[in-house]
């Protein structure tokens, strides 16, 4: 059984007392202890920050050219903590149950907590590094709600949070770059994790623009490498977000949490047709003043302002009527699909529903939309040259967050000792459904918050030997990693990569997307063993490793993606039973609700790789809810 390392004590006490009795180095030692980062958007950046400013000596890595490229820049709404600030009811408490519930039951009440109390600390954090959220007229911070609550928690930046947050960071990092205390590895990839004597001790890495292998050490390594989305091809996420640094820590022996656990944002523009490489998200902040709406009557082709209102169907607003438009993302995407299905979606393609401002224009005034969501108004029209302020925006579901991750304990740690893991990149916090402006949330309260406490602990609690560049080890991970690189381009296919990723993808949306069966499951671990034989056998990998090569970048990423596919798909089929983002259609009320299994299924589970050939093997951690009773999750 898995050891998650909560401690005892009541749930409210549990951190305090953690960092009261928490071992810690003595700040003349932290200058001979050397910590590696990969990836530096929110949570890798916070943490360098935060771990360079206690004196550690660390190396941060990113495969952009600079930190500030990261994805977390493309986060827009807002970030959530528990301040109060409106004085209509918001807590601790209020906060760690709305994320309980949210993630439907699925994720651990310590670190949940945790995440509530930290909260409150990264927006002074922020402010102090001069990160401008929108404030009221007075002066005070101001707070907008997002989907699954019913306060106001959640503090912004119009709708670029995820920018000011990251210059905020990235303002702190480079702090720690001009005082020496942070080394920067920009356009860097990190190609494996290299242990000695089972401990995490450092990783190899591939200088994209020389294309040389580089073999980096330390006294532990920080994943901060965010989600695996793009295993879907289209999906919200940066080209380059990719699953290769927590695949080859999970093939070392870091155990894999809950893979299966997506989430479809029910907010992004629709797909135009098949030369799409990404979707765009709206942000879930536009669902505080926009009505959702599709026609009554199946195929109606009116153009929105034809349709009058008594043929409109707000279905959130009728369905959902304590939350409504402000739904949790899982149900409000699932409510897209089923009117899409019957045949009453809206534009060319018929998928997509109406986010209709017309209300709040005519409420508000056009000026007080105008400040709220400007740029992203201007955003959306300049991708598909309507103006919303005169039409409804169309939307429809896509792939944009994962709840799944590498597994970790309470201290943040993998299976393997000295591998942490933070951010998107571990399972921990959001369970089966993250609730809006989350992300963030988590991504800086584990970077600036709680792993200078965790990782601290595990550098005074462990004797790690003084290694050099030439261990063993480290030769023989390089030498695997030159050769996987080798096999791919010796290939010498006829297919791009491009073109199994877009196959990749239509397989996993169809059978491992909104919904999932039995039978699709079944069919899609059919598919993606033969399209991975395929791809080994017919892709078509250009130039040369010793350069720069883009085409060989893609190639290894789409390799990890093809092996992550498959174990994404046995996760879903193994989790007999619906809950959050994960949507079996056999096991549903007959509202068409999902139906949760307690009693078999109250736990995460986390896979451990056993070599090529071999199947995975499940490994449970039971989940224990003391604080906060288990129920049907209803927002009606």
């Amino acid at each position: 059984m898995l050891n998650s390392n909560i401690p005892a004590g009541d749930l409210d006490q549990k951190w305090n007392d953690y960092k009261g009795h928490v071992k810690l180095v003595n700040p003349a030692n932290k200058r001979n202890l050397e910590v590696i980062i990969v990836g530096t958007g929110l949570a890798g950046a916070s943490a360098a920050a935060s771990l360079g400013e206690l004196g550690y000596k660390v190396k941060a890595f990113c495969f952009q050219d600079s930190p500030r490229r990261a994805h977390s820049i493309a986060a827009q709404g807002g970030i959530n903590a528990a301040k109060n600030y409106q004085n209509d009811g918001d807590s601790i408490f209020r906060l760690f149950y709305d994320t309980i519930k949210g993630g439907d039951y699925r994720s651990r009440e310590a670190n949940v907590h945790r995440l509530a109390e930290v909260s409150a600390n990264i927006i002074d954090q922020c402010v102090a590094q001069g990160v401008p959220f929108a404030r009221e007229y007075g002066g005070m911070l101001s707070n907008r709600s997002f989907g699954g609550v019913q306060v106001q928690r959640t503090f912004y930046a119009a709708g670029q949070t995820g920018q000011q947050l990251l210059i905020g960071a990235y303002q702190a990092l480079e702090r720690q770059v001009a005082l020496g205390n942070v080394e920067m590895y920009t356009r860097h990839e990190m190609l494996d994790t290299v242990l000695i004597d089972g401990k995490a001790r450092g990783i190899i890495a591939r200088d994209l623009i020389t294309g040389e292998l580089e073999r980096h050490f330390g006294h532990a390594v920080l994943l901060c490498s965010g989600g695996y989305g793009n295993v879907f091809y289209l999906s919200t996420n940066a080209m380059g977000c990719n699953v290769t640094a927590a695949w080859k820590a999970h093939k070392k022996g870091a155990y894999f949490g809950n893979p299966c656990f997506t989430q479809i944002h029910p907010t992004c523009i629709p797909p135009t047709g098949h030369h799409q490489a990404k979707l765009t998200l709206m942000s879930e902040s536009l669902r505080n003043d926009g009505r959702i709406w599709v026609p009554k009557k199946a195929g109606d082709e009116r153009r929105a302002v034809l349709i009058p209102e008594d043929e409109r169907d707000y279905y959130l607003e009728r369905k959902y009527p304590s939350f409504g438009n402000l739904s949790p993302r899982d149900i409000s995407s699932r409510a897209a699909k089923q009117v899409c299905d019957e045949g009453r979606g809206v534009g060319a393609t018929g998928l997509g529903v109406y986010l209709d401002f017309a209300d709040a224009i005519k409420g508000l005034g056009e000026d007080v939309i105008r400040e709220r969501y400007d740029n992203l108004f201007e955003m959306y029209e300049r991708i598909t040259d309507e103006n919303p302020y005169k039409v409804p925006m169309r939307i429809f579901p896509a792939v944009h967050y994962t709840m799944g991750g590498l597994w970790v304990d309470y201290n943040l740690m993998s299976t393997l000792p000295g591998l942490h893991v933070i951010g998107e990149a571990n399972f921990s916090d959001h369970g089966a459904n993250r609730l809006g402006a989350s992300a963030l949330m988590q991504g800086l309260a584990d970077g600036y918050f709680v792993i200078p406490y965790t990782i601290g602990n595990y550098l005074a609690s462990t004797k790690l030997e003084k290694i050099g560049t030439d261990h063993p080890d480290a030769k023989r991970t390089e030498g695997e990693v030159a050769s996987r690189n080798k096999a791919l381009l010796d290939v010498d296919g006829k297919r791009t990569t491009a073109s199994f990723h877009r196959e990749l993808g239509k397989i996993m949306w169809e059978h491992c997307g909104i919904a999932r069966s039995e039978s699709g499951l079944t069919r899609a671990l059919a598919e993606i063993p033969k399209l991975r034989e395929a791809f080994w056998k017919d892709v078509k990998v250009l130039g040369d490793p010793a350069e720069l090569n883009p085409s060989l970048e893609h190639a290894g990423r789409l390799a990890d993606f093809l092996e992550l596919a498959e174990l994404m798909c046995l996760d879903a089929l193994e989790r007999r039973e619906s809950c959050g983002g994960h949507f079996r259609e056999e096991y549903q009320t007959e509202e068409g609700e999902a139906r949760r299994d307690d009693l078999a299924f109250c736990h995460v589970a986390a896979w451990e790789y056993r070599g090529p050939g071999t199947n995975p093997l499940r490994h449970v951690e039971p989940l224990a809810f003391e604080n906060v009773h288990l129920a049907t999750r209803s927002y009606k």
